[in-house]
């Protein structure tokens, strides 16, 4: 089974409430619609510090959620000097503290986590692809750094459109770049 992949570079969910704090009453602006329906990229962008560094410039995707996350890479962690757990969206359990500063204020809680990789399916899809029941799966890319992934994980969603997404040093190490069409590898 073959699927477009996205490559997802470091980015940051934040509540409404976390919005306001950074952003005070500025709207959420769409730059670009993002392959997963209702997700979108934003024109604001923030910087995220630990005692060790800053990176700035990073993306505020939307929309606003029912909590804050930080997702950036391994190569990334080295930078700010912290050791964030690999998680599913969503899952902040021992997640790295991080502040997140806006134009208009900062917020620092623990929610900065490496993604774990993932594919995007809608039900109609699993079922079609012989997925059912199916928790994780492995991904083959070809390349002139040919890889294979294991442990990716499946995130089914009546709205998803079926999409593997992996993190800028997963892409990074086997030469793949968005939009490259992989395969899917039943366990």
């Amino acid at each position: 089974m073959k699927v477009l992949l996205g490559i997802s570079n470091r980015h940051v969910h934040l509540t409404e409430e976390d919005y306001k704090a950074l952003f005070n009453d500025a709207p959420l602006e769409k730059v670009k619609d993002l392959v997963q329906p209702g997700e979108f990229a934003s024109n604001q962008k923030v910087s995220i510090k630990t005692e060790k560094s800053t990176i700035n410039n990073v993306r505020l995707l939307g929309p606003l959620r029912k909590y804050s996350q930080v997702e950036i890479s391994k190569t990334d962690s080295f930078t700010l000097g912290i050791k964030p757990p690999v998680r599913n969206s969503g899952d902040l359990e021992n997640a790295e503290k991080i502040t997140i500063v806006g134009p208009y204020g900062e917020v620092t809680k623990n929610c900065c986590i490496i993604a774990t990789r993932h594919l995007h399916i809608n039900k109609e899809d699993r079922i079609k692809y012989n997925l059912e029941g199916v928790e994780k799966v492995k991904v083959k890319i070809e390349s002139e750094k040919s890889t294979i992934f294991e442990d990716v994980y499946i995130k089914e969603n009546p709205n998803y459109v079926l999409e593997l997404h992996l993190d800028t040093d997963d892409g990074n190490g086997s030469l793949a770049k968005t939009g490259d069409e992989v395969e899917i590898i039943k366990y």
